[in-house]
Formats: C-alpha cells, sequence, structure tokens
C-alpha cells in the first residue's frame, strides 16, 4: 500500500486538504487492485467523497481486467498529466485514451481532464497563465492537450501549479459541480419517502423555460482573398514596379504601403533617404551569411513622382526595384502571394515553390531569403504566438489611421482620417467602385463623409484594415452597423449584429428594466437598415422578457403584426399565469379552512 507521503503532491488529495484519511474503504477491493490507493473524505458538510487514486500510470497495466471493474464504479473520472513530461502524455494519449475512450461512451462518466505545470517560454521567464500555448518540443503544447479532451469528452483544465488559489477556485469549482449533478441523479434514482398521502396536495403549476434565441450567423473572413485581389487586380492603384536585374525585365506591379506594413525590409528600401545625386543603389535586404549578394535594390533614380495615368485618375509616385537574385527572380509571384496574404502560410508557399522550382535546396535558400524579406530571423521557432503575430489581417494594423503612403484624407466632422486606396478598393466594393468610377472622389485626395460620425467612420475603417470590430456600446454598434449597411459590407453588419446581442444578454433584468436604451427602437433600425438578424433576434429577446418590455411605452410603437409575434413567443406565457393565479387562490383558500390554532 501507498503511504501518506506519496500522495502529498496529488491533485485531488490537494483539493481534499487535511480532510482525506488514508486507509482501504473496502479490503477486498484493495487487495484485487493494488493500483490503487483509497482515502475517503468529507465534502458538502455531510457528504463523503471515496477517491481511489493511482499515482502512475504503469501500474494501470498490471491487471486492466480489475481496474475496469474500478472504473466502472466510478461517478467522476479525473485524469491529470504534466505539461512537462511529454512522453507520459504520449503514452496516455496513445495508449490508455483508445481503451478509455469507448468505455467512457458506454457509461455516461463526466471526465476532467487536467494539465498541470507552467510551460518554458523562450522569449522571457516562464510564462504561468493558463491559456499558455508555447510549443516546446519537452512541453506538451495547450492544443494537443484540448485536443485530447475532445476525443474523450472531457472538461479541460490548466493550472501552472497545485496551489490553494488554482486547486480550489478553478478545478474545485467544477469538480464541485459534477458532484453536485451526481448527487441530483442519485437523489432520482431513490425511491421518494413520502409522509402520509398526498395525493391530493396543490402543486404550483410548471414554468417551462424560455425560448432558445436565434443565432446570429456571421461569414467568414475573405481578408485573404480580398488582399490576393488586390495583388491579381489592383494594378490600378500600384506604385511598386519590380523588374529583373539581368534583363531589365518588367516582372509585376505591387503596393508600397502593403509591402512596407508587412517587411521592415521594404520599409527601409522604400522610405528611406532618397539619392537622386549619385546614382546608386542602396541595398537593404542581404543573405545572412553576410555575402554580399543583394536581393533587392532600387533603380537608379528610381523614383518618379506625378506618375501620368490614361484613366484620368489622380496621379502619384511610381517606385522601381530591381530583383537581383536569381531565384527570388524567378518566383516573385509566389513571394509577393505570400506577402500579401498575411505572411504566414508557409507551407503553401513551400508547396508553390517546390511545384515552380522543382529542386529542395534551392527551395530552402529561397525560403530563407523570404525569411529576412519579411523581418524573420532564420531557425526562429514557427510557434502558434509567432504565427499570430503575422497573421492575416494583423499585417495592415500599423497602416490604420497612418500617414505611411496614404493617398487619401477623409474629413469626417472636422477630423481627418488618412487612408489607402489599394487596401479600401480591396475590402469593400462601394469604395472600389468611387475610387475606380468616373466619380469625383477618384480625382480628389481629399474626400469628405457626411452623416457618419468621426469615432463611427474610424472604427469602419479599423475593420477594413483588421478585419475585426470592437464597438464599445450598444449605440456605438448600432451606428457602426449602419455605416457598414451604408457601404455594403455584409460581415461587418453581422458582425455587429452579435456585439448588440451579446450587450443585452449580458444587462441583468434590472438593468434591462431601468436603462435608458429602447429596444424597440432598435428594433425599428434595424428592420430599416437591414439588420435581418438582428431584426428577428429583438423580437425573441423581447418575447422572452415580455414582463419588462410590456410595461415600457414604447412598446406600443410595436406594429400589430410584431405584437402578434411577440404574444405567441411571450414568456412567461398566459397559460401560465392564469394557472399560477388559479393555485394562488387556492392556496389562499386552503389557508382560510385550516385551524389557526394547530
Amino acid at each position: 500500500m501507498l503511504g501518506q507521503g506519496q500522495l502529498q503532491g496529488g491533485l485531488l488529495w490537494s483539493y481534499l486538504g487535511q480532510g482525506a484519511m488514508v486507509g482501504p474503504c473496502d479490503l477486498e477491493s484493495s487487495m484485487h487492485n493494488p493500483a490503487f490507493m483509497e482515502y475517503t473524505s468529507r465534502v458538502f458538510g455531510d457528504v463523503t467523497v471515496v477517491v481511489r487514486d493511482c499515482p502512475s500510470w504503469d501500474l494501470l497495466d498490471s491487471d486492466w481486467a480489475s481496474v475496469r471493474k474500478v472504473l466502472e464504479q466510478a461517478d467522476i473520472l479525473v485524469i491529470k498529466y504534466s505539461v512537462t513530461d511529454k512522453l507520459a502524455f504520449q503514452q496516455v494519449r496513445n495508449g490508455y485514451a483508445p481503451r478509455l475512450r469507448p468505455l467512457l461512451r458506454h457509461w455516461g462518466v463526466p471526465v476532467i481532464l487536467v494539465a498541470v505545470g507552467a510551460r518554458l517560454n523562450d522569449e522571457g521567464p516562464p510564462c504561468t497563465c493558463p491559456l499558455c500555448a508555447s510549443d516546446w518540443s519537452s512541453c506538451v503544447p495547450h492544443s494537443e492537450g484540448l485536443q485530447l479532451s475532445r476525443d474523450l469528452g472531457a472538461t479541460y483544465l490548466e493550472l501552472p501549479s497545485l496551489n490553494h488559489v488554482f486547486v480550489g477556485r478553478y478545478f474545485g469549482s467544477v469538480l464541485e459541480y459534477f458532484m453536485i449533478q451526481c448527487l441530483k441523479h442519485k437523489a432520482k434514482e431513490r425511491p421518494e419517502k413520502r409522509r402520509g398521502n398526498k395525493v391530493n396536495e396543490l402543486r404550483p403549476p410548471h414554468l417551462e423555460q424560455p425560448a432558445r434565441l436565434p443565432p446570429i450567423r456571421v461569414e467568414e473572413s475573405s481578408f485573404s482573398q480580398d488582399m490576393q485581389w488586390l495583388l491579381e487586380r489592383g494594378v490600378q492603384f500600384a506604385d511598386v514596379a519590380f523588374y529583373a536585374g539581368d534583363s531589365g525585365k518588367e516582372l509585376g506591379w505591387a503596393h508600397a504601403a502593403v509591402l512596407c506594413a508587412v517587411s521592415p525590409y521594404f520599409r527601409q528600401l522604400l522610405l528611406g533617404p532618397k539619392t537622386r545625386e549619385r546614382p546608386q543603389s542602396r541595398c537593404v535586404c542581404r543573405e545572412r551569411d553576410g555575402g554580399p549578394h543583394s536581393l533587392l535594390s532600387t533603380w537608379d533614380g528610381s523614383i518618379i513622382d506625378d506618375m501620368p495615368r490614361s484613366d484620368g485618375h489622380l496621379t502619384g509616385r511610381l517606385t522601381r526595384l530591381v530583383v537581383k537574385d536569381p531565384l527570388l527572380c524567378m518566383c516573385l509571384w509566389e513571394t509577393l502571394m505570400f506577402i500579401y496574404r498575411g505572411a504566414w502560410e508557409w507551407d503553401h508557399l513551400q508547396e508553390a515553390l517546390d511545384e515552380k522550382l522543382k529542386n529542395s535546396l534551392a527551395v530552402a535558400q529561397l525560403i530563407d531569403r523570404i525569411r529576412s524579406l519579411i523581418g524573420r530571423e532564420r531557425g526562429t521557432r514557427d510557434t502558434p504566438s509567432a504565427r499570430a503575430a503575422q497573421l492575416g489581417p494583423q499585417t495592415l494594423v500599423n497602416l490604420f489611421n497612418s500617414p505611411l503612403y496614404s493617398d487619401v484624407i477623409f474629413m469626417v466632422q472636422g477630423s481627418v482620417l488618412p487612408a489607402h486606396r489599394a487596401v479600401l478598393v480591396a475590402r469593400c466594393d462601394v469604395m472600389a467602385a468611387m475610387f475606380s468610377g468616373k466619380y469625383a472622389e477618384a480625382r480628389s485626395r481629399v474626400v469628405p463623409i457626411h452623416g457618419v460620425s468621426s469615432d463611427t467612420f474610424l472604427s469602419f475603417l479599423e475593420y477594413l484594415y483588421t478585419d475585426s470590430c470592437c464597438p464599445a456600446s450598444v449605440l456605438q454598434a448600432m451606428a457602426v452597423l449602419v455605416c457598414a449597411e451604408m457601404y455594403q459590407v455584409k460581415r461587418l453588419q453581422h458582425l455587429c449584429e452579435v456585439c448588440v446581442c451579446a450587450y443585452l444578454q449580458s444587462m441583468p433584468s434590472r438593468e434591462l428594466a431601468s436603462t435608458g436604451i429602447s429596444v424597440v427602437r432598435l428594433l425599428r433600425r434595424a428592420k430599416c437598415h437591414n439588420a435581418e438578424q438582428l431584426y428577428i433576434w429583438l423580437l425573441h429577446f423581447i418575447a422572452n422578457n415580455y414582463l419588462i418590455f410590456s410595461h415600457k411605452p414604447d412598446f406600443l410603437e410595436l406594429s400589430d403584426e410584431e405584437r402578434e409575434q411577440v404574444e405567441r413567443l411571450r414568456w412567461p406565457s398566459r397559460g401560465y399565469l392564469q394557472e399560477l393565479s388559479e393555485y394562488q387562490q387556492r392556496r389562499r383558500k386552503l389557508r382560510k379552512s385550516r385551524c389557526l390554532v394547530m
């Protein structure tokens, strides 16, 4: 038998504390199951908990048949592993999880999967955040533990240490929840103890749960596809031309704003000091081995201001770049596509280069040069945190509300908001027509915006650049929704609908009754601006909170059709209120008929 000292570092022992009593609860079962250490404790004051603890996974292999019998008797199963022991985790995932999965599906026992320990972080001090996802070879990443919990149908927790905060607050609350559910289930299975004849006893009417609110569906992000379209068809707004270093042949066009936002080397190359007096190239991107070979340089006198356009649109500045590296010259299109799509799809880039070059050594050399081009050091770990730093929409976050390569200025209520036509055209069809057609905006650098506040239009621009939207309030979300409907950006409109629903759902009933926000007027605006999902959701929301909104004056502003639908979906229903009234009347009569002395 294991001693008490061997259980001091156990998870359940840490939760139960000093109230645990070591010793077999059933001597016969302990003799047949030497892998388990049994002890008891009390929770909730008078509930006895029997714990069968196996401190080592290797002990389970001794007699799996008897171990299975112990598992069949369990009400709750807790699986623990250390995030710093990847070999043990792989043994659990590959050896024991396939055995447990069919058994757990058959028994329906709640499972808690706990990852204990803190992962190391090469970029700073050890991280103690439960949501850390650092991917080291010796540590178990967050994604693998989460996938194992999904395979087992378990609740997943991460505890950096077994102190009273993490064990008591996080693990303890989840374990106590399953204990309470288990006690309720056991109570239903016991025969009801009735004292006397209660057949004629009055019972209150049953109140059904309110109807579930309809979901708000949001389209998947099209940011990468929009930027790919800009590279393929946005030549009209391109201001960078690439030429081959050996032949001088034109290779393609690009947009300086996008290149500078993604790559610090392009930023230094395109925004460096002008050297028109001395016709020499300024080379920025060099190979990391210190060789003299240069990847890119500017053409002699390459910056051409006031470039004429045949379509009559606003003239701009053209920068000509010479590609001196032969590999980069051959695969410039694939490299630009990788940069425009967010500079994070390394696997797709390697597949494209393999298909183009048919040489693994050349592909490895070119990928290393592309890493230096976008500021990624050789040997940098491709961890989830590193990918998130350059993930899709975040590549243009430095351009948002920045004058860097800005070619249009919006004047909104006296505020000056710089922007970039290339990004606007790629992300918004209305602005693409506005800046590409025969409109005044296509020939003017300053564009006035009317009917929208500066904060609202700034939030709209933030979505175009970052593909995200976080309004500060319900009214701000509705204002951005109106702006999104004006410029026909459907995904932003649906994101604002989700924000409005989240804000209203987070309000408690007392705040809903006293708030100055008129939900009925939000319903009117949603219908006026073609927010159909929000309109239907608000009707259900009013119906689910009927007793609150029916007493407000603006409830009378609902149309007959809307009021009929709210009455049909209302909660609580009229039938329940009538049954409740009859029940209360019977209770009063019954109280009056009883003897007051008794």
